[in-house]
């Protein structure tokens, strides 16, 4: 790759001295030029160099933190390794990578092995290539790429002791991220899209967008590789990144990626906000409820009258924190839009079955939980015991 740092010399620096028509004796070598840092460039390094500090990995120091890329051989991933090997030259940082072969495209070993090649030619070390079997399981394709994915890069980070894991998505993907989620009709977290962090994994180039990694590939001398599946209009995503994004910005005018992310980051906002007050109403919930059953299943009872009280996002929200705390899944919209029917006290009192086998129900006034505590005016959230 070229290097932006390397000085790079002029034609006039190989001119002899006393050469023929020099009349004022030796000739001064002409001053070496740098070569011109690509705008984009220096705007991803500032992107990883704010994260890696948002996250709290200060440069420097005896031992550099070491920071692992992940990467496809794709143009986000290898202008990401690209900018952040810039660091590791200045000892600023440790750099590696982490290259994982799901194994779903023809070639796919011999990809996996280029992308190794580039990444140890930036001087990334340690590289690693993991290849992982992606099961045939009912989550889909790419859902189930990613579960195997996450996982090869967590066992890395184990192994190495890592201390970040840096991620290529760009404003792109948040774009199409928070489009499918509203296909979906999904709630505040879930349009809030992508984090910027979540644990050891970094997303610097959120900001980015994904011409703009081309660039630094072109300006680099990489040659990128090109999944087709992100062509494939099999999968959703790639229909909203080739028809639907597309067909926006041609009726709506330009900017609509741009309009997306500025959404997901409010969105990010009050879905913190949310998620921290929730979490706080319901421990006072719990701890003002009486005990439940713990004979045979587990039960987790809640105050109607206090939950009536929340406003509606927050109650929601608790009703879920209750279905979790269970052991059962993150519940749907309709779901929970049935278990806050049971607070109007009118029509059926349950139970209402959530997914992971916890059902919700309103304890009829005559009946008592175990222990001899009235549960009357409390919603009952019940799973029942696998043994």
């Amino acid at each position: 790759m070229l290097d932006e740092d390397r000085n790079t010399s002029t034609a006039a620096d190989s001119t002899p001295h006393g050469t023929p028509g020099n009349t004022g004796g030796s000739v001064r070598p002409a001053p070496r030029v740098r070569k011109r840092l690509l705008p984009t460039l220096g705007d991803a390094r500032n992107s990883i160099r704010d994260t890696l500090r948002d996250a709290g990995l200060a440069p420097g120091g005896e031992q550099p933190p070491l920071i692992l890329v992940a990467c496809s051989g794709g143009p986000d991933s290898l202008a990401l390794a690209a900018a952040a090997s810039f660091f590791s030259r200045r000892g600023d940082y440790r750099v590696g990578a982490v290259v994982v072969d799901h194994g779903l495209q023809p070639a796919s070993a011999e990809v996996a092995v280029q992308a190794r090649d580039k990444l140890e030619r930036m001087g990334l070390e340690p590289v690693l290539v993991r290849q992982v079997e992606v099961p045939a399981s009912g989550m889909g394709p790419e859902a189930a790429a990613r579960t195997v994915r996450y996982a090869a890069l967590d066992t890395a980070v184990a192994e190495l002791g890592a201390d970040a894991v840096l991620l290529g998505h760009t404003l792109d993907d948040q774009a199409e991220q928070v489009l499918l989620g509203l296909m979906r009709g999904s709630g505040t977290r879930s349009l809030a899209g992508m984090p910027a962090v979540r644990g050891k994994y970094l997303r610097p180039f959120l900001s980015l967008r994904r011409e703009q990694t081309l660039e630094i590939c072109e300006d680099a001398g990489l040659d990128p590789w090109h999944d087709p599946s992100n062509r494939d209009p099999a999968y959703a995503r790639s229909r909203v990144r080739t028809e639907v994004l597309p067909f926006l910005e041609e009726k709506l005018g330009p900017g609509i990626a741009e309009a997306l992310f500025r959404s997901s980051r409010i969105l990010s906002a009050d879905a913190d906000y949310l998620d921290a007050v929730s979490a706080q109403a319901f421990a006072e919930l719990r701890a003002a409820a009486p005990q439940g059953d713990t004979t045979g299943s587990e039960e987790l009872l809640l105050p109607e009258a206090q939950l009536r009280a929340l406003a509606p996002a927050v109650r929601q929200r608790v009703l879920a924190l209750a279905a979790v705390e269970l052991g059962g899944a993150q519940p749907s919209y309709e779901r929970l839009a049935a278990v806050q029917a049971l607070l109007r006290r009118t029509g059926s009192a349950g139970p209402v079955q959530l997914v992971g086998k916890v059902s919700v129900y309103r304890q009829p006034r005559a009946k008592s939980v175990h222990h001899g505590a009235s549960s009357y005016g409390n919603l009952v959230f019940r799973k029942k015991s696998s043994t």
